[in-house]
Protein backbone atom coordinates (compact mmCIF):
# COMPACT_ATOMS: atom_id res chain seq x y z
CA UNK A 1 0.00 0.00 0.00
CA UNK A 2 2.87 2.34 0.82
CA UNK A 3 4.47 1.67 -2.57
CA UNK A 4 1.19 2.44 -4.35
CA UNK A 5 0.91 5.72 -2.46
CA UNK A 6 4.48 6.78 -3.25
CA UNK A 7 4.09 5.66 -6.86
CA UNK A 8 0.95 7.77 -7.22
CA UNK A 9 2.61 10.90 -5.83
CA UNK A 10 5.76 10.33 -7.91
CA UNK A 11 3.65 10.09 -11.09
CA UNK A 12 1.62 13.14 -10.06
CA UNK A 13 4.66 15.38 -9.49
CA UNK A 14 6.29 14.07 -12.66
CA UNK A 15 3.22 15.22 -14.63
CA UNK A 16 3.31 18.60 -12.86
CA UNK A 17 7.00 19.03 -13.72
CA UNK A 18 6.36 18.06 -17.36
CA UNK A 19 3.46 20.51 -17.55
CA UNK A 20 5.55 23.43 -16.30
CA UNK A 21 8.57 22.45 -18.42
CA UNK A 22 6.40 22.46 -21.55
CA UNK A 23 4.40 25.60 -20.74
CA UNK A 24 6.82 28.05 -19.11
CA UNK A 25 8.96 30.24 -21.41
CA UNK A 26 12.61 29.45 -22.06
CA UNK A 27 15.33 31.44 -23.83
CA UNK A 28 17.74 29.76 -26.24
CA UNK A 29 20.69 31.67 -27.68
CA UNK A 30 21.11 30.61 -31.30
CA UNK A 31 22.07 31.77 -34.77
CA UNK A 32 19.18 32.02 -37.25
CA UNK A 33 20.14 30.20 -40.46
CA UNK A 34 16.85 30.32 -42.38
CA UNK A 35 13.11 30.95 -42.17
CA UNK A 36 10.47 29.23 -44.26
CA UNK A 37 6.79 28.36 -44.52
CA UNK A 38 5.44 24.82 -44.90
CA UNK A 39 2.00 23.26 -45.16
CA UNK A 40 1.41 20.83 -42.31
CA UNK A 41 -1.13 17.98 -42.28
CA UNK A 42 -2.08 17.45 -38.66
CA UNK A 43 -2.34 13.90 -37.38
CA UNK A 44 -1.93 12.22 -34.01
CA UNK A 45 0.44 14.99 -32.86
CA UNK A 46 -2.12 17.76 -33.45
CA UNK A 47 -2.30 18.47 -29.70
CA UNK A 48 1.24 19.88 -29.90
CA UNK A 49 0.29 22.45 -32.55
CA UNK A 50 -1.40 25.76 -31.88
CA UNK A 51 -4.72 26.62 -33.45
CA UNK A 52 -5.05 28.62 -36.65
CA UNK A 53 -3.66 32.16 -36.61
CA UNK A 54 -5.99 34.90 -35.48
CA UNK A 55 -8.42 35.81 -38.27
CA UNK A 56 -7.97 32.55 -40.19
CA UNK A 57 -10.39 29.64 -40.45
CA UNK A 58 -10.23 27.22 -37.54
CA UNK A 59 -10.84 23.48 -37.49
CA UNK A 60 -8.90 22.64 -40.68
CA UNK A 61 -6.81 19.47 -40.92
CA UNK A 62 -3.89 21.31 -42.54
CA UNK A 63 -2.51 24.82 -42.85
CA UNK A 64 0.67 26.74 -43.59
CA UNK A 65 3.02 27.12 -40.61
CA UNK A 66 6.06 29.36 -40.27
CA UNK A 67 9.37 27.81 -39.17
CA UNK A 68 12.67 29.27 -37.95
CA UNK A 69 15.82 27.23 -38.50
CA UNK A 70 18.64 27.89 -36.03
CA UNK A 71 21.96 26.58 -34.75
CA UNK A 72 23.34 26.62 -31.23
CA UNK A 73 26.93 27.75 -30.57
CA UNK A 74 27.94 24.06 -30.63
CA UNK A 75 26.41 23.75 -34.14
CA UNK A 76 23.49 21.65 -32.93
CA UNK A 77 20.40 22.34 -35.04
CA UNK A 78 17.09 23.50 -33.55
CA UNK A 79 13.93 24.23 -35.53
CA UNK A 80 11.18 26.38 -34.01
CA UNK A 81 7.63 26.72 -35.26
CA UNK A 82 6.05 30.16 -35.27
CA UNK A 83 2.30 30.08 -34.54
CA UNK A 84 -0.16 32.40 -32.83
CA UNK A 85 -1.43 31.30 -29.44
CA UNK A 86 -4.14 33.99 -29.45
CA UNK A 87 -6.13 33.83 -26.19
CA UNK A 88 -5.80 30.05 -25.94
CA UNK A 89 -3.43 27.89 -23.95
CA UNK A 90 -0.64 28.53 -23.12
CA UNK A 91 -1.73 32.11 -22.32
CA UNK A 92 0.96 34.00 -24.24
CA UNK A 93 -1.60 36.08 -26.18
CA UNK A 94 0.61 35.93 -29.25
CA UNK A 95 -0.96 37.55 -32.34
CA UNK A 96 2.15 38.73 -34.21
CA UNK A 97 3.30 35.58 -36.01
CA UNK A 98 4.00 37.35 -39.32
CA UNK A 99 5.92 40.16 -37.63
CA UNK A 100 7.99 37.67 -35.65
CA UNK A 101 8.82 35.78 -38.84
CA UNK A 102 10.00 39.02 -40.47
CA UNK A 103 12.15 39.86 -37.44
CA UNK A 104 13.69 36.38 -37.45
CA UNK A 105 14.40 36.64 -41.19
CA UNK A 106 16.14 39.98 -40.64
CA UNK A 107 18.41 38.38 -38.00
CA UNK A 108 19.75 35.63 -40.25
CA UNK A 109 23.54 35.32 -40.29
CA UNK A 110 26.32 33.07 -41.56
CA UNK A 111 28.76 31.03 -39.48
CA UNK A 112 31.64 33.36 -40.38
CA UNK A 113 29.85 36.45 -39.02
CA UNK A 114 27.30 35.17 -36.51
CA UNK A 115 24.50 37.32 -35.14
CA UNK A 116 23.43 35.69 -31.92
CA UNK A 117 19.73 35.75 -31.18
CA UNK A 118 17.72 34.90 -28.07
CA UNK A 119 14.62 32.96 -29.05
CA UNK A 120 11.96 32.88 -26.34
CA UNK A 121 9.80 29.80 -26.73
CA UNK A 122 7.74 27.13 -25.02
CA UNK A 123 7.24 23.47 -25.84
CA UNK A 124 9.46 20.56 -26.79
CA UNK A 125 11.33 19.33 -29.83
CA UNK A 126 10.79 15.67 -30.63
CA UNK A 127 11.91 14.35 -34.00
CA UNK A 128 10.05 11.04 -33.61
CA UNK A 129 6.70 12.79 -33.03
CA UNK A 130 7.55 15.71 -35.35
CA UNK A 131 6.78 18.37 -32.75
CA UNK A 132 8.53 21.71 -32.41
CA UNK A 133 8.80 24.39 -29.71
CA UNK A 134 6.80 27.52 -30.52
CA UNK A 135 8.79 30.76 -30.73
CA UNK A 136 7.09 33.70 -29.01
CA UNK A 137 9.86 36.29 -29.30
CA UNK A 138 13.27 36.96 -30.87
CA UNK A 139 15.88 39.59 -30.08
CA UNK A 140 19.54 40.15 -30.91
CA UNK A 141 22.05 39.62 -28.08
CA UNK A 142 25.72 40.49 -27.72
CA UNK A 143 27.06 36.95 -27.67
CA UNK A 144 26.39 33.26 -27.08
CA UNK A 145 27.23 33.46 -23.37
CA UNK A 146 24.49 35.89 -22.37
CA UNK A 147 22.64 34.87 -19.20
CA UNK A 148 18.91 35.18 -18.57
CA UNK A 149 17.32 35.09 -15.14
CA UNK A 150 13.83 33.58 -15.56
CA UNK A 151 12.04 35.93 -13.18
CA UNK A 152 8.61 35.07 -14.58
CA UNK A 153 9.17 31.33 -14.17
CA UNK A 154 10.48 31.83 -10.64
CA UNK A 155 7.46 33.96 -9.72
CA UNK A 156 4.97 31.46 -11.15
CA UNK A 157 6.62 28.51 -9.40
CA UNK A 158 6.83 30.36 -6.09
CA UNK A 159 3.11 31.22 -6.28
CA UNK A 160 2.24 27.64 -7.28
CA UNK A 161 4.16 26.03 -4.43
CA UNK A 162 2.81 28.64 -2.00
CA UNK A 163 -0.72 27.61 -3.01
CA UNK A 164 0.18 23.91 -2.69
CA UNK A 165 1.69 24.54 0.74
CA UNK A 166 -1.39 26.49 1.89
CA UNK A 167 -3.73 23.71 0.71
CA UNK A 168 -1.59 21.03 2.35
CA UNK A 169 -1.47 22.91 5.69
CA UNK A 170 -5.24 23.41 5.71
CA UNK A 171 -5.85 19.79 4.75
CA UNK A 172 -3.51 18.63 7.52
CA UNK A 173 -5.32 20.77 10.10
CA UNK A 174 -8.72 19.56 8.85
CA UNK A 175 -7.57 15.95 9.01
CA UNK A 176 -6.19 16.33 12.55
CA UNK A 177 -9.34 18.13 13.75
CA UNK A 178 -12.06 16.16 11.96
CA UNK A 179 -10.86 12.92 10.37
CA UNK A 180 -8.24 11.53 12.77
CA UNK A 181 -10.59 11.65 15.82
CA UNK A 182 -13.26 9.77 13.88
CA UNK A 183 -10.75 7.14 12.78
CA UNK A 184 -9.47 6.81 16.34
CA UNK A 185 -13.04 6.35 17.62
CA UNK A 186 -13.65 3.73 14.95
CA UNK A 187 -10.44 1.99 15.92
CA UNK A 188 -11.42 2.03 19.58
CA UNK A 189 -14.86 0.68 18.67
CA UNK A 190 -13.36 -2.16 16.64
CA UNK A 191 -10.93 -2.91 19.45
CA UNK A 192 -13.73 -2.94 22.02
CA UNK A 193 -15.83 -5.13 19.75
CA UNK A 194 -12.90 -7.49 19.35
CA UNK A 195 -12.38 -7.70 23.09
CA UNK A 196 -16.09 -8.34 23.60
CA UNK A 197 -16.06 -11.08 20.96
CA UNK A 198 -13.00 -12.68 22.55
CA UNK A 199 -14.72 -12.62 25.91
CA UNK A 200 -17.83 -14.29 24.49
CA UNK A 201 -15.69 -16.93 22.78
CA UNK A 202 -13.99 -17.61 26.09
CA UNK A 203 -17.31 -18.05 27.85
CA UNK A 204 -18.54 -20.34 25.07
CA UNK A 205 -15.42 -22.52 25.37
CA UNK A 206 -15.83 -22.62 29.13
CA UNK A 207 -19.44 -23.74 28.67
CA UNK A 208 -18.36 -26.50 26.25
CA UNK A 209 -15.60 -27.58 28.61
CA UNK A 210 -18.19 -27.92 31.41
CA UNK A 211 -19.95 -30.60 29.38
CA UNK A 212 -16.68 -32.44 28.81
CA UNK A 213 -16.00 -32.49 32.49
CA UNK A 214 -19.46 -33.93 33.21
CA UNK A 215 -19.00 -36.67 30.61
CA UNK A 216 -15.93 -37.87 32.43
Amino acid sequence: MVYVKWGFWAAFWLLVAAFFHYTLPQNDVVRVTDTYEKRIDFGENSIFWAKADSGNAAGTTNRDVFFIQTKYPNDKVMVFRNEDTSAGWPPYFKFDTSNLQAEAGDLKSAAGAPQWVAVKHYGWRNEFLSIYPNAVGVKAVDGPDVTFIPWLNISILVVFFAIVWAIWVRWRRFRQARIDPVLEDMGDSFEAAGDNLAEKRGRFRAWLDSFKDKSR
